[in-house]
């Protein structure tokens, strides 16, 4: 398969850290921003140029690779070719329509400034590659394994996957827990293993979501050391996820969720991650707590409250 534009859509986190990868790949790669400083940032690396987002006219034959969040997808849609790799961790209907065959999930974290490319992994972990439905694409596939080959992804290890969904949906399950808890409270990853109201809060989210996810017969992936069976498990012992919650929170101190400063901008992907899990349990599981987290951060969204602490006493 011949490939001569690859683009990607969005130089956050996740499109700076595969940028590298992609341009040592030998393709011409256009980096899709709308922010300015952005665009001229990616225009400085060889084998790479930046394009404002009101510019940029896609072909047919281009590969996207859309890192934007899902709220941005709406504006982003109507521009899309064919061959299309989401690497987005909510889950968004309006894209998931178009029936794209293959999508990408980045269990590692990474933190790019608002203004450059200079992406810093926070989390190592992989990106995930695989087909999301019965219609494959098997030389799209190829072409993904060779530009994702070892001896480039060693910046970014990659893991391919038959079915790309049980690894999303384990990623649902972690980032409604996570990213709601910690944007509404202001605080880093780690602080959810550190602070006990936070803890709690956090380990109760955990189990009502795979809950959700088990009852909606939903298959799961491993994502990090332990399936979350496993997970569930430890968390109903107590004791023991205290234990692992103090050898956790170390690696996780300084780290973002994805979620964190778009409270008080007046919009977040909380609809594309509780809203998605409140949706799998309607007739089939009691989610107390994620209502209680999802009114709370949409009513902190439309004030643009800020984050704090004392937020989650309300939940």
């Amino acid at each position: 398969m011949r490939v001569d534009q690859v683009t990607v859509v969005g130089a956050g986190g996740i499109g700076s850290a595969i940028l590298p990868v992609l341009i040592e790949n030998g393709t011409p790669v256009r980096v899709v921003e709308v922010n300015p400083q952005k665009v001229a940032a990616a225009s400085k690396f060889d084998g790479a140029t930046g394009v404002h987002f009101a510019d940029w006219q896609p072909t047919a034959e281009e590969i996207v690779f859309l890192c934007v969040k899902c709220y941005d997808n709406a504006a982003v849609l109507p521009k899309l070719p064919d061959r299309v790799i989401p690497i987005q961790n909510g889950f968004d209907e309006q894209l998931d329509s178009r029936g794209h065959t293959i999508e990408g999930i980045a269990s590692f974290v990474a933190e790019c400034p608002p203004d450059s490319l200079d992406v810093r992994i926070t989390r190592p972990g992989q990106l995930h590659l695989g087909f999301r439905n019965s219609q494959h694409d098997d030389e799209l596939l190829a072409w993904l394994k060779h530009a994702f080959r070892p001896v480039l992804a060693k910046r970014q290890p990659t893991l391919f996957v038959a079915n790309i969904l049980p690894i999303k949906y384990t990623k649902l399950m972690y980032n409604s827990a996570i990213s709601p808890l910690a944007a509404a409270a202001g605080i880093d990853n780690g602080a959810l293993l550190s602070h006990p109201t936070a803890r709690k809060l956090f380990f109760a989210l955990l189990q009502e979501n795979y809950r959700i996810l088990e009852n909606a017969g939903i298959e799961l992936g491993k994502v990090g050391p332990f399936h979350p069976r496993t997970v569930a498990k430890i968390l109903r012992r107590k004791w023991l996820a205290r234990l692992m919650a103090k050898f956790f929170e170390p690696s996780l101190r300084g780290t973002y969720c994805s979620m964190a400063g778009e409270i008080e901008k007046g919009r977040t992907e909380i609809d594309n991650y509780t809203g998605h899990l409140l949706k799998l349990a309607e007739g089939k599981t009691d989610a107390p707590l994620n209502r209680a987290v999802y009114e709370l951060v949409k009513r902190m969204e439309r004030n643009r409250e800020t984050p704090c602490m004392e937020k989650l006493n309300t939940v």
